[in-house]
């Protein structure tokens, strides 16, 4: 169901309630009961499938941003060897001038062979002509320097309007994708305008309902193990994470005053001393894909089936994320999401002998979304790149 067709069966059952329900007149009206329970699966369904596509276009940003990274670092690269390339053509055409204005000032029209044949000194002039070999040698490398350095300098040139072209193409993509992920966050907003402080709360409620069942049927299926120890890595990543608590959620973010959920992530690894990719889906392309029987704390838990959602693995059953426009970093059920896998940053990382996990703040060592999980209206312009 589309947010408007919601919207307009959300008015009509609030409506219907209100004609329905029969109110002596003088009554006080009553407050607002909000939208009945079909309609609130209804708004959750929408909503979510809004923040899920708002979420796949800043990962889509996020791409875009590292290859363009990537790209300006190469360009650069490139330019930098063909301003040397050109200085040494430069040097390469002074020293063929000079060549051909020293032939020019000594030429003669006897050949170096006949000069031997007149020298009156015969050893002096097989001296002389082995000199003559040399500058000749001398002349013939010049020549070739030069040839080579205006092929080299061609060739760098190309390489380097190609990569300034590529770099334009993604700075131009970059653009588009960031205007994708402002309209999906509009329609976000849109949505959330519509709804009363109440209604909000009645869905705030409903949806961690719905997250708290989820977490105790996955429990139950014994998908996870016992207590397991994280790495050293994975043990100064989590407890970067967990200094991150309350921190706001910003698409396209990578801290350290906001985060989205694979800035999280990947700067938490980048603390613990091994880098991993930026995105998600490379997270999940290309790091050690794990049984979640196997999980331990510093893991990476993935989610959806297009990889689009990231979090850290806390222990216990919980994680820590950046969960979407709006929240705040907080520690979630691991089922707060449809579960897709978990990989491991570290796979030859040994286990520590002595583990003592991290204190979380008060108000959160439950595990409970509680004062993170209202809905606030995200910022879409607030990333602005």
């Amino acid at each position: 169901m589309s947010g408007t067709l919601l919207r307009l069966a959300c008015t009509a059952a609030l409506a219907a309630t209100t004609v329905l329900a029969p109110t002596p007149s003088s009554a006080a009206p009553e407050p607002d009961p909000g939208p009945p329970p079909a309609s609130l699966a209804y708004l959750l369904t929408d909503l979510q499938t809004l923040y899920r596509k708002a979420e796949q276009a800043t990962e889509a940003y996020n791409a875009t941003e590292e290859k363009l990274k990537r790209q300006r670092t190469e360009t650069d690269r490139l330019n930098r060897a063909l301003a040397r390339a050109r200085l040494s053509l430069h040097d390469s055409r002074s020293a063929v001038g000079r060549l051909a204005r020293q032939q020019y000032q000594s030429s003669s029209d006897l050949s170096p062979y006949l000069r031997l044949l007149l020298a009156r000194d015969p050893q002096h002039a097989i001296d002389q002509r082995h000199v003559i070999g040399r500058i000749a040698r001398e002349r013939a490398d010049t020549i070739n320097r030069l040839t080579g350095d205006e092929r080299k300098a061609d060739e760098l040139a190309r390489k380097a309007r190609k990569a300034l072209d590529a770099q334009l193409a993604l700075t131009e993509r970059r653009k588009k994708e960031r205007d994708q992920v402002v309209k999906r966050l509009h329609a976000v907003e849109d949505l959330l305008a519509t709804l009363s402080r109440d209604q909000l709360a009645a869905l705030s409620e409903f949806e961690e309902n719905g997250i708290t069942k989820a977490q105790r049927t996955f429990m139950a299926s014994g998908a996870l193990s016992s207590v397991r120890r994280p790495s050293a890595e994975g043990d100064r990543a989590l407890r970067y994470v967990v200094r991150q608590l309350g921190k706001p959620y910003e698409w396209g973010a990578e801290g350290p005053k906001s985060y989205d959920c694979s800035g999280l992530t990947s700067q938490a690894w980048a603390e613990a001393g091994a880098p991993i990719p930026r995105t998600s889906q490379e997270q999940w392309k290309r790091l050690k894909r794990i049984p979640l029987a196997e999980l331990r704390p510093g893991d990476l838990v993935v989610y959806f089936p297009e990889a689009t959602h990231v979090a850290l693995y806390l222990g216990d059953g919980m994680v820590v994320q950046a969960p979407r426009p709006g929240a705040k970093v907080k520690v979630s059920p691991i089922a707060a999401n449809p579960l897709l896998g978990a990989v491991r940053p570290d796979p030859a990382g040994k286990p520590l002998r002595r583990y003592a996990p991290p204190k979380l703040p008060r108000g959160v060592t439950d595990g409970s979304d509680k004062g993170y999980n209202g809905y606030a209206a995200p910022a879409p312009d607030s990333s602005a790149r």
